[in-house]
């Protein structure tokens, strides 16, 4: 039976989300990968005792999480019910919908029909009453936003969720749900977007700066750029890598000369700084405190370990943060 440690919230940070009670870990586990139907389900369970042992209390998901669809859930809602039930009033658990989940026209988009359905489906899997957080996974610009938002608060509203979010929305609509859901005095909290040393989409946007103007919180997914800003790429491309394994969110093309040029550069900062090129760039994310918190992935439970390193050394120095700059030129 599953004992969680004692001194798990000695080391860890949290950060309030935007301007509500709730509060973050600065580092969040994401089930996106390496919890679907073929992956090891011993390791699934030690993935998750090793995170919370050590003070990460949210865990995100998402309906269409596996492969197959619905399964990263599945396998949650069976650790759920195996091991972590005595601390479900210690987690935070998200959930998304919004990508295509089942065919036909009602299983993908932004429709009430979608949503709600999904949620019931998601609580299923999960075993779960409620999610802590409920998120539109992506803007859908054939179903009006007042419908999807309408939709976030009912859900609120029926005792489903807690609280809700978006992903992967342009500044644009970012503001416009945001204008209807405070209307509504629904506790729309956080945005969940790509973020990375590699990616500033969200500061080119101005994303950052809307989000903190409102009162909401950012987490941040793909810190690592899919596994670029590791040590991984540096003498070669691994056989058991992400690229060899996919392909689909990381090619190898994206391994450009300059590429690897930059992520020598970086990994030789990162070391000066006493820190592995992950640590570094997922430190870089939280620099500002801007950001609330940062989801990492894992295969190993190690990995998770050396992450949560970063507690230690979040600060940059401007001369540290010029370098970066230059180096990403």
């Amino acid at each position: 039976m599953y004992k969680a440690n004692e001194k798990r919230y000695d080391k860890m940070k949290y950060n309030f989300c935007g301007r509500s009670g709730l509060k973050l870990p600065v580092l969040s586990l994401g089930l996106w990968h390496n919890f679907g139907s073929k992956d090891n389900y011993d390791n699934m369970k030690s993935l998750c005792f090793t995170a919370f042992d050590n003070g990460i209390t949210h865990f995100d998901l998402a309906n269409n999480y596996g492969p197959i669809y619905g399964s990263a859930e599945e396998n949650f809602g069976r650790i759920m019910e195996s091991s972590l039930r005595p601390y479900r009033d210690e987690l935070v658990i998200s959930t998304k919908a919004g990508f295509d989940m089942w065919p036909g026209p009602y299983g993908d988009g932004g429709s009430r029909k979608y949503l709600i359905s999904s949620l019931d489906a998601s609580l299923k899997r999960l075993k779960l009453e409620y999610v802590d957080i409920f998120y539109h996974h992506r803007m859908d610009p054939e179903t009006p936003l007042e419908e999807t938002m309408l939709a976030l608060d009912q859900i609120v509203r029926s005792g489903k969720a807690l609280y809700v979010g978006i992903s992967n929305y342009d500044r644009e609509h970012t503001c416009q749900a945001m204008e209807i859901l405070r209307d509504l005095k629904c506790p729309f909290i956080i945005n969940q977007s790509s973020y990375s040393i590699f990616d500033r989409h969200i500061e080119e946007d101005n994303l950052k700066g809307t989000a903190a103007k409102n009162g909401c919180g950012i987490i941040a997914y793909s810190p690592l750029a899919q596994g670029l800003l590791t040590d991984k790429y540096l003498n070669g491309i691994p056989e058991d890598s992400r690229i060899r394994r996919d392909g689909r969110f990381l090619k190898e093309s994206a391994l450009t000369e300059k590429r690897l040029q930059q992520i020598y550069a970086l990994n030789e900062l990162a070391l000066k700084r006493g820190q592995s090129l992950a640590q570094m760039a997922l430190s870089w994310i939280l620099r500002d405190g801007e950001v609330t918190s940062v989801l990492i992935g894992a295969s190993h439970p190690e990995q998770i370990k050396e992450n949560i390193k970063i507690t230690q050394r979040m600060e940059f120095s401007e001369e540290e943060l010029n370098e970066i700059e230059r180096i990403c030129e």
